[in-house]
């Protein structure tokens, strides 16, 4: 019997990379966080938020091809590439795909590589609180790589290794603590997270059309007072002329009469107001002044609950700090 699902260990955020004989560092892939249960008889997958997503990846159906352990449970990041380069947009087409109809075109359309970096669970026993550096040698002991997994590799030279993912416009690494165990459920300095960029998971509040077909959307986070703050429009981006079209044509239930911000946003004229259910990653340069995203650009709709894409509790990290708007709390009231 497989073990039930858990939640993964987390990294934080920060902008120094931490160094020292115990510490090592590992590319940030990415992709969607992907637990692997597996014995004899099945494979399940979970994301850190323990859904399910077994049927979206059929190509992992045998611990035997690519595991030496009876059974075992291995923490990753499922990955499709672009271009060469991980691409978060394509790998969410694979995870969103529903229809079991439409998983097999899809799975050839968008091939996915698991990139294992942790094991938690071997030949029915528990290594959660083992050192990260005895985990690391097991998992070398145990995963075969092939085609649709890999080990992801550890280097000594953080440094060395963020700057190379700086240039390939990456999106940052992990650097850990070899004597670390691995915390079910937390989330501390023993992992630290150093990104190339800046993101977060914005709620969707309201949409702009150009011809009849959505060309923007209007992005919030919530407050301390649980109030939507308007943060910025988005209309460049990972999405197609035939993805718009297609959330266009599937927005018509979430459209509504009044603004759902707090503030008013800079497009209000135009704007069709969204219930505030949708939800999108979204990079960007920096936070003006004015408590907004500069330059930002949609990655993909991701799955978070709406409210928790907070200013203080995003699940995807700002590494910027808060914007003026919050730390002022000058929120312009309607």
């Amino acid at each position: 019997m497989l073990p039930a699902p858990v939640i993964p260990f987390e990294p934080i955020s920060s902008q120094i990379i931490p160094a020292g004989p115990n510490w090592i560092a590992q590319i940030k892939w990415d992709g969607v966080r992907m637990l692997m249960y597996g014995d004899r008889n099945e494979i399940r997958l979970f994301n850190r938020r323990q859904n399910e997503r077994t049927a979206q990846y059929p190509e992992y159906g045998a611990l035997s091809d690519f595991c030496r352990a009876k059974s075992a449970v291995l923490d990753g990041e499922i990955i499709a590439l672009e271009n060469g380069l991980p691409s978060f947009h394509q790998v969410m087409k694979r995870d969103g795909v529903r229809l079991p109809e439409r998983i097999l075109p899809a799975m050839r359309a968008i091939p996915v590589v698991y990139m294992v970096f942790d094991i938690l669970y071997a030949d029915g026993e528990w290594v959660t609180e083992r050192p990260l550096a005895e985990r690391q040698r097991l998992l070398a002991e145990l995963v075969i790589p092939g085609e649709r997994i890999q080990l992801v590799p550890s280097v000594r030279q953080g440094g060395d290794l963020y700057r190379a993912i700086e240039e390939r416009g990456m999106e940052g690494i992990v650097c850990k603590d070899l004597a670390s165990p691995y915390g079910l459920g937390g989330k501390d300095g023993r992992w630290v997270k150093v990104k190339n960029d800046r993101d977060l998971i914005a709620v969707v509040g309201g949409m702009t059309l150009r011809g009849g077909t959505a060309n923007a959307l209007l992005l919030g986070l919530y407050d301390a007072a649980g109030r939507l703050v308007y943060i910025g429009h988005a209309g460049t981006g990972k999405l197609t002329a035939a993805d718009w079209r297609q959330f266009t044509a599937a927005a018509g239930p979430f459209r509504q009469a009044s603004r759902p911000f707090a503030n008013i946003p800079e497009r209000s004229k135009d704007a069709i107001w969204m219930k505030p259910i949708l939800t999108v990653k979204i990079k960007f340069r920096e936070w003006t002044h004015h408590g907004t995203l500069r330059q930002p650009s949609i990655q993909a709709f991701v799955s978070a609950p709406p409210e928790e894409c907070t200013f203080k509790g995003n699940s995807i990290s700002t590494s910027g700090g808060m914007p003026p708007l919050y730390r002022n709390n000058q929120t312009n009231e309607s």
